[in-house]
């Protein structure tokens, strides 16, 4: 498999994050998969949203939780962009799908998108939380998944086996190539983030990561400098 380019939340650097703005672009910028984040709305709603609550991201406050579909559609989630539904995402956009499960509550609802759309082969499920991957490997047994760290250690290999995922996605700034060549040899892809300057995408190449989550589209023109 070729090195791949994933854009983070659409491509943040340059796009209000996890909208259908930031989506479009990263497609047209040629990212190969786009990631975007996961929480419930108030009447279950599968909401794009990467934090438990709307502060940072949009003109409201308050918890995604406890506000309904139309509530949170009302909010700017910047440049005049609403807070989009996963349904929407993949209608807007053609590429692969990174999925991250923020609450493990969205595991269910995600499975059951998944499912009636056909979407088992464009949708990877990616999650901090083990319970998440593990419930979306019973309820879709063919789904691909991926173990996401920031602060890990060495058992984040037989943590991702465990659940039966295909890759790691771990922060860059701990990543070691002793780690990076135990999980080849368990046979888990390796991706890293948030992969932002010309310094970490070599950094990136040089522990022979399969591929690194990027905020910016010049990250996407490099990697083929890197080779």
């Amino acid at each position: 498999m070729s090195f791949l380019t994933i854009g983070h939340r659409g491509l943040m650097g340059v796009e209000p994050e996890n909208t259908l703005r930031s989506f479009v672009r990263a497609e047209r910028e040629g990212v190969d998969v786009i990631e975007l984040d996961l929480h419930l709305s108030k009447d279950g709603g599968l909401v794009v949203m990467h934090d438990p609550d709307v502060n940072r991201t949009t003109d409201g406050s308050g918890p995604v939780a406890e506000r309904t579909l139309a509530e949170l559609r009302e909010l700017d989630a910047g440049q005049g962009e609403r807070i989009p539904v996963f349904e929407e995402v993949v209608d807007a956009v053609r590429l692969p799908i990174q999925a991250e499960i923020k609450d493990v509550a969205a595991a269910r609802s995600l499975a059951e998108v998944v499912r009636s759309r056909d979407l088992t082969g464009r949708v990877e499920v990616i999650s901090f939380h083990d319970e998440a991957l593990a419930a979306v490997r019973t309820l879709l047994p063919g789904v691909r998944t991926g173990l996401v760290g920031e602060w890990y250690d060495a058992d984040v290999v037989d943590r991702a086996k465990a659940v039966g995922a295909e890759l790691v996605s771990l922060d860059i700034r701990r990543l070691t190539l002793e780690l990076v060549e135990r999980a080849h040899a368990a046979r888990l892809r390796v991706l890293g983030w948030t992969v932002n300057t010309h310094d970490q995408l070599r950094l990136a190449r040089g522990l022979g990561l399969d591929g690194v989550v990027t905020d910016q589209p010049e990250i996407r023109r490099a990697v083929r400098f890197t080779a």
